[in-house]
């Protein structure tokens, strides 16, 4: 039995990480013990827990526990399990991994099922299954993210799992299993399996041989891992193309994956830069399909190619405050009508284009300004076309 198995945790107490779920007073907890929870579904990182997360509630519920798999599930092979429970007192917990995997034609034959609760259905995957699940689905349940488990949580796991193995290891083994292993207790059991194979004494350089790179980790520290990616992105806001470039390198090195560097260096694409260069974006949305494709070491050149043109790039927000400015209109509860011409069947809407391409008009039912252009780089393009648009008549 693999050491992940052996000592998978059998309860709350036992899990790894994971506080702002399983905590004792922490909601999800709660709601398992006081009876509350209803379907739900988990995602996050690989080894942050999700499937024993499932086993420990089942267990906690007493409930019959089936272990299912999207990407081999068979729509007939739910319904026996559903038949089986229908009319009984028990209530089966029914958990499906990979659940982002799952068809259209699988939720519907689930919907039925989660709202009679003939059984408490779960699922995991490594996605955001918000993006999956159909609205249909997503209303009859809970989404709860696990996230990558902590380094001390891991090294006080490891700690465990060394004295009831009977193990010696040296500090740099133990931080090199730990911060190797990116937030994935079973990789970091993984290593450790293998390492033992090999003989009684365990070296860093076996370790290192076994993984020459960290997973996708994040770096060493927490706080690093926020820091630099801080500096990184204030580099290139600042249009410093050196410090970019050696934070980027600093953030590569301590293991962050690249798919997460570029969809970062996409947000700032937008945020700070937006129209002031608009291919910006497009330049981060192809990276970002890049990297995903080639990973590393080669995913390194196309991240440092868009750090180099985003730090060079003009920079504005005008479009980022906008959408703020937007939000906090609405929420601050200045909700207009919309005005009866533009309506999906309007009465007296003017088609600009039968006006040459502009018309004075209200879109409007009450004027308000939130976009705020501050000029810069294709910005002031921009301006001139919408005053030349609007001067034509």
């Amino acid at each position: 039995m693999s050491l992940a198995l052996k000592y998978r945790p059998q309860c709350f107490d036992e899990m790894v990480g994971q506080a702002h779920l399983i905590a004792p007073n922490a909601i999800l907890r709660q709601l398992v013990q006081k009876g509350g929870l209803i379907h739900s579904f988990f995602h996050g990182p690989a080894g942050s827990g999700k499937t024993t997360l499932a086993r420990v509630i089942a267990k906690e519920l007493n409930a019959p526990f089936y272990e299912l798999n999207a990407t081999t599930i068979k729509i007939d092979e739910l319904r026996q399990i559903f038949k089986r429970y229908t009319n009984t007192l028990e209530r089966p917990l029914v958990f499906i991994d990979e659940v982002h995997r799952l068809s259209k034609t699988q939720q519907e034959v689930l919907l039925p099922f989660m709202e009679n609760r003939v059984a408490l259905i779960m699922g995991a995957s490594t996605e955001n299954p918000y993006f999956s699940l159909t609205s249909a689905i997503r209303s009859r349940s809970h989404l709860f993210e696990l996230k990558p488990i902590e380094e001390p949580a891991l090294g006080d796991y490891l700690e465990v799992i060394l004295q009831k193995e009977h193990l010696q290891l040296s500090r740099e083994v133990k931080n090199f299993l730990i911060r190797s292993s990116g937030g994935d207790a079973r990789a970091m059991l993984n290593l450790l399996e293998s390492a033992m194979s090999l003989g009684e004494t365990i070296t860093l350089a076996q370790l290192q041989a076994i993984r020459p790179h960290a997973l996708q980790a994040g770096s060493a520290e927490q706080d690093s891992h926020y820091d630099l990616t801080s500096a990184m992105i204030k580099s290139i806001r600042g249009s410093d193309i050196d410090a970019g470039l050696y934070y980027l390198a600093r953030l590569i090195q301590g293991g962050e994956p690249p798919e997460y560097l570029a969809r970062r260096l996409a947000i700032l694409a937008s945020e700070d830069i937006g129209n002031a260069n608009p291919p910006a974006l497009n330049l981060a949305a192809s990276t970002l399909t890049i990297v995903q494709q080639i990973g590393y070491p080669e995913a390194r050149i196309p991240l440092a190619q868009l750090v180099v043109y985003l730090a060079s790039s003009p920079k504005s927000n005008s479009s980022y405050q906008a959408i703020n400015r937007a939000l906090e209109t609405i929420q601050a509860g200045e909700i207009y009508p919309i005005p009866p011409h533009i309506k999906d069947h309007p009465q007296g809407y003017q088609n600009p284009h039968h006006y040459g391409g502009w018309v004075n008009q209200p879109y409007l039912s009450t004027p308000i300004k939130l976009y705020q252009s501050q000029g810069q780089g294709f910005e002031k393009n921009l301006n001139t076309w919408i005053e030349r648009i609007k001067d034509v008549h």
